[in-house]
C-alpha cells in the first residue's frame, strides 16, 4: 500500500479519512514511529497512546497500537483523553515518547496522529517527523527481536486532581460560568472537575462527547461556532463565558457582555501572574501579537521574547530558552509548571485563579490592555509570497525590521506583521496603530501596495 506524504504536516500527521488516512496507514505510520523511537530511546521503548472520539479514532487506535506492538513497543493505552491529557500521561509515566490519534479542531472528516518524545516534548518535521515519514514511506521493516506489550491505565482521577491542585487555598468567588465543550474532549474532564470547585455555577453546553461535532465546528477562533454560547450567557447572565476546542488543548474566553477576550490580552495578564513566580522571566508571544503585550511584560520586570507562529516553535522556547510561559493568537497557552505544553483547562485555572485573587471581572482585568487599535488577520491570496515581502522589506526600510516570522516593522504610533502562509498561498498580515484612523489609513495602504505587488 502506498502512502499519501501529504499527510505529513510540519507538526503531525493528518488528512480527510479514509481517502488520505486510514487503518493501513496509521499501521505503517505507527510501526515506523515505533522503529525511530527505539533507535532514539535504544532500548524497547515505553510509549503512551490516546485518541479522541472521532467516529474513526477506535478502527485508527487499533492500528497503530498494531503497528506498535510489532516492532516492540511497550504500549500504555490511556484511552479517550484530551491531548493536553495525553501530555500529562506521558510525563507522569516516564514515558519514552507518546502518540495520540486526534485531528484537533479539524472538522469530523479528518483524523491524524501527534507524537512526542520524553517529558511530551513535540516531535515536528525538524525534530524527527522526516524520518518517520521516510521510515513510513519506505515501508520495508525488520521484525522486532522483543515482543510489544499493552497495558491499559486511566488517569482521570489524577488528572482532575492536578487541575484542582492549581487553585489550591483559593477563595473561589460566586460565580456563573457558561463553557461550550463543542461536543468535545473537553467535556471528558470538565463535569468531574467542576464536581470539585465551591460556588462557582457551570452552565454546560455540548459538554457531551460527539467528535461529529453536530452543533458547530469545535474551533472557537471562528466567532460565529460562539453564538450558541452567547445566547447562553444571556438567558443565564453568565459572568463569563468559555469556549474550547476539539481536543482541549485551545481555549477562547468571553467578558461578561459576550465579547471575546483577545488572546493577546490573557497573555498580558497571565504574564503577570508569572512574573509573580519568577521575577525576571522570559515571556514569549507571537510576532503577531498587539504591542501591548510587550509593555504589560516590561512593566512588570519581564523580558519580552517575540518567537515565530506555532507550537512546536513556542514548546522549544520554553525547553531552551528558559521562556516560563508564552501565548498565541490562536488561544494556545504554554506554561512551564504545566510540562512546558499547552492546555485549555489549565489555562482556565489560572484565569480563574487570578479573578478570585483580584476580586475582578474580567473585563476588567483586561481593561487596560485595550491601548492600540488592531486589525485581525488578513489574508491575500498571492503567487509570489516571498517577493511581496522582499519589496514591502524596501518600502519600509526607515521601520524598525525584524524577520523573526516573515517581516515586522515597527513605528512609533503603528507596526506591522506580514508572514507567509505554510500550507497555502495565502501573505497573512496583521497591524496595529494608536488611532483607530491611522489603523484604517495604513491598512488601505499596505492592502494596495500588496495587491499591486502581486
Amino acid at each position: 500500500m502506498s502512502i499519501n506524504p501529504s499527510i505529513f504536516k510540519a507538526y503531525d500527521v493528518r488528512g480527510v479519512y479514509p481517502g488520505e488516512i486510514n487503518e493501513e496507514t496509521v499501521y505503517l505510520v505507527g510501526r515506523a514511529f515505533a522503529v525511530w523511537l527505539t533507535k532514539k530511546a535504544r532500548k524497547q521503548p515505553v510509549i503512551v497512546v490516546g485518541s479522541d472520539a472521532r467516529i474513526s479514532s477506535p478502527g485508527l487506535k487499533k492500528a497503530l497500537v498494531r503497528g506498535i506492538l510489532e516492532q516492540g513497543g511497550k504500549i500504555i493505552d490511556i484511552g479517550l483523553a484530551t491531548t493536553p491529557m495525553f501530555y500529562f500521561a506521558v510525563n507522569k509515566a516516564k514515558a519514552d515518547g507518546g502518540a495520540m490519534v486526534t485531528a484537533s479542531h479539524n472538522p469530523a472528516k479528518y483524523n491524524g496522529l501527534k507524537f512526542t518524545l520524553k517529558q511530551a516534548r513535540p516531535v515536528g518535521e525538524e525534530t524527527g517527523l522526516e524520518e518517520i515519514k521516510a521510515f513510513a514511506l519506505r515501508a520495508k521493516f525488520a521484525a522486532s527481536v522483543k515482543k510489544g506489550t499493552l497495558k491499559k491505565k486511566l488517569l482521570f482521577k489524577k488528572y482532575v486532581n492536578f487541575m484542582l491542585w492549581q487553585i489550591k487555598n483559593i477563595e473561589m468567588p460566586d460565580l456563573k460560568i457558561a463553557i461550550d465543550s463543542g461536543n468535545g474532549m473537553a467535556g471528558l474532564i470538565l463535569p468531574k472537575l467542576f464536581k470539585k470547585i465551591k460556588r462557582i455555577k457551570v452552565f454546560p453546553l455540548y459538554f457531551k462527547i460527539d467528535c461529529g461535532f453536530p452543533n458547530h465546528e469545535a474551533n472557537p477562533l471562528k466567532e460565529d461556532t460562539l453564538n450558541d454560547l452567547k445566547n447562553l450567557m444571556r438567558k443565564k447572565k453568565a459572568d463569563a463565558g468559555i469556549a474550547f476546542d476539539g481536543d482541549g488543548d485551545r481555549v477562547v474566553f468571553l467578558t461578561a457582555e459576550g465579547r471575546p477576550a483577545r488572546a493577546d490580552f490573557i497573555t498580558a495578564l497571565l504574564a503577570g501572574e508569572y512574573l509573580k513566580k519568577y521575577p525576571k522571566a522570559k515571556i514569549a508571544f507571537g510576532v503577531n501579537s498587539s504591542r501591548v503585550v510587550r509593555e504589560a511584560i516590561a512593566e512588570k520586570g519581564g523580558r519580552p521574547f517575540v518567537s515565530r507562529i506555532g507550537h512546536s516553535f513556542f514548546k522549544e522556547h520554553l525547553w531552551k530558552e528558559g521562556v516560563v510561559f508564552g501565548g498565541e493568537l490562536s488561544g494556545h497557552y504554554y506554561f512551564r509548571d504545566f510540562f512546558n505544553a499547552d492546555s485549555g483547562i489549565f489555562t482556565m485555572m489560572k484565569v480563574l485563579k487570578i479573578v478570585a485573587q483580584e476580586k475582578k471581572p474580567l473585563s476588567e482585568l483586561i481593561k487596560p490592555f485595550e491601548r492600540y487599535f488592531a486589525s485581525g488577520e488578513i489574508n491575500f491570496e498571492v503567487k509570489d509570497k516571498f517577493g511581496i515581502i522582499k519589496n514591502l522589506e524596501k518600502k519600509f526600510s526607515d521601520g524598525r525590521v525584524s524577520k523573526v516570522d516573515g517581516l515586522s516593522v515597527e513605528y512609533k504610533d503603528w507596526w506591522f506583521n506580514v508572514r507567509s502562509s505554510n500550507t497555502e498561498p495565502l501573505l497573512r498580515l496583521n497591524l496595529e496603530a494608536k488611532t483607530k484612523k491611522m489603523l484604517e489609513e495604513k491598512k488601505k495602504m499596505l492592502t494596495i501596495i500588496i495587491k499591486k505587488s502581486s
